[in-house]
């Protein structure tokens, strides 16, 4: 697997929109949303928390990327999207982002200065413009081959995409199927 950036609301500024605002809905429908999402998490084991607000997660995913050229790229997005999905934390604020690194071990002060810099920008704006080549307007989505899944998904829906392209199971290699 590997992980690609998504423009998942970038118009979103610093300070975050209402879940209300983002979907212009009422706070009944939101709600509704909401608890949908929860259930869908709750389902699949994944932390998921209140939420009443987006956050622009463009500095996050920046900084994800750097944290997969440092080898810490899988601990990095599954502690963003606990900050982001469990705990309400607002990713767009950089000292939320450099916590983030430091609870990883990573160098904080390299950490600021990527951000700084914006030394992964390109890197994100190339993923950006393939997921809107590849037709993704959702995260997550799995893509193998000409076959994607969006949304999350259960271990048997991921196993029967990756079957479909001769995968098999470790324990399973060199057995007959």
């Amino acid at each position: 697997m590997r992980w690609r950036a998504f423009p998942l609301h970038p118009e979103t500024p610093e300070e975050g929109q209402s879940l209300e605002e983002l979907f212009r809905a009422a706070p009944e429908k939101v709600a509704g949303m909401i608890a949908h999402l929860k259930a869908t998490a709750d389902e699949l084991g994944l932390p998921f928390g209140p939420r009443t607000k987006t956050y622009n997660s463009r500095l996050a995913q920046e900084l994800g990327m750097w944290a997969m050229a440092s080898g810490k790229g899988d601990e990095f997005h599954l502690a963003a999207f606990k900050a982001y999905f469990a705990d309400g934390v607002n990713l767009a604020k950089i000292p939320v982002l450099l916590e983030i690194t430091r609870n990883l071990g990573l160098p904080k002060k390299e950490a600021a200065q990527v951000l700084a810099d914006r030394l992964y920008k390109d890197a994100v704006d190339r993923d950006w413009h393939e997921a809107q080549f590849k037709g993704i307007t959702a995260v997550p989505t799995f893509i193998m081959g000409r076959h994607k899944l969006v949304g999350a998904q259960n271990y048997q829906a991921l196993e029967q995409l990756v079957r479909l392209y001769g995968a098999v199971k470790r324990e399973q290699a060199g057995q007959p199927n």
